[in-house]
């Protein structure tokens, strides 16, 4: 079976790719490095041993993507492509709504036209109207706070459609909590360019001396210390939900599924832990709340465990420790 990757040299679809690779898939990546390097694509070849086809270009390309399908007889397709900073989003919201959806329309009506029919979408748990109750379940009411949530939620309304529309489409729409972490080799993990969005990347960077100090945005949230609560998972966990989803891909439909461990922890609880394993001081001060944020989620994954069989088992310590190494052998 031969999979085509959208961003597939990303912080997700990079470790995606790999866990396809060892699975025996067949892969072909599609990425303009718009937020990732080449390199990636060597490092993958290092961790598996396994070579792969990759095209250079941004998934908005109708006639790029056209030629890809014409050379690769592609059987369904994971699509990570598409900006993910929710700061970014707030201060420039047509360049998200521009870029995530017209990747993702010129995606579809290319696959319709090669007849390929079978695709997992990356969304986000911040689809979700959140309010007193937790955890998250794919039922719950949707509503989103920032552009870039407000994109993956018309994709998913767009996705909708399109099934309505043709019922042979196979559609799986994977809600993301938190991920961190990296490979176990410390060659594929997130360190992003500038002043991270997120969490880990900007510890990493105070960790090896790049930036000062961390700023955690907020301490007045209704939470146990004050600072945001999110369900943190690890990337490798993450990409071998990927992995279970394609089973379900013979199921004609859409279908949602959170992929989260279900336990919520603090900003403080990652600095700590970060702390703790790795033996290293992370200074930090407290700024304002960022414009876009909420106070806490965590995910209901027990729909993805018993209809995908998907199960964490990696911990919050497993995420610390190899954020850390890979930084290390990337600094």
């Amino acid at each position: 079976m031969k999979i085509l990757v959208t961003g597939g040299t990303g912080f997700i679809g990079s470790h995606t790719v790999v866990e396809l690779l060892e699975n025996n898939y067949e892969v072909v990546i599609v990425d303009d490095f718009s937020n990732s390097k080449k390199e990636v694509l060597d490092n993958i070849k290092k961790i598996t041993n396994k070579s792969f086809s990759f095209y250079k270009g941004n998934v908005k390309d109708e006639e790029m993507l056209s030629l890809v399908f014409e050379k690769e007889n592609i059987d369904a397709v994971i699509h990570f492509a598409g900006f993910k900073a929710i700061g970014e989003s707030v201060d420039n919201p047509l360049m998200y709504y521009e870029n995530n959806i017209d990747t993702t329309i010129s995606l579809c009506k290319v696959m319709d036209k090669y007849n390929c029919h079978k695709l997992i979408f990356s969304s986000t748990a911040t689809v979700y109207d959140v309010n007193d109750e937790l955890p998250l379940k794919e039922d719950f009411p949707k509503g989103t706070t920032n552009p870039y949530s407000s994109t993956k939620l018309m994709i998913e309304r767009i996705l909708k459609d399109l099934y309505v529309s043709n019922n042979d489409w196979s559609i799986v729409v994977l809600r993301y909590f938190n991920p961190i972490g990296a490979h176990e080799s410390g060659l594929i993990g997130e360190n992003p360019q500038g002043i991270p969005n997120n969490l880990m990347p900007y510890i990493l960077k105070v960790a090896i001396g790049e930036l000062e100090c961390l700023t955690v945005f907020g301490n007045d949230y209704d939470t146990k210390d004050g600072t945001g609560v999110r369900d943190y998972i690890h990337v490798v966990d993450l990409a071998k939900g990927h992995i279970k989803a394609i089973d379900y891909l013979t199921n004609k439909g859409i279908d949602y599924f959170n992929l989260g461990t279900g336990v919520g922890y603090s900003v403080l609880d990652i600095v700590n832990t970060f702390e703790s394993v790795n033996g290293i001081k992370i200074n930090y001060k407290i700024g304002k709340r960022r414009s876009g944020d909420i106070a806490e989620y965590y995910a209901d994954s027990s729909k993805a465990e018993k209809l995908l069989g998907f199960k964490v088992t990696k911990t919050i310590e497993d995420m610390c420790k190899d954020s850390y190494n890979y930084i290390l052998k990337n600094k």
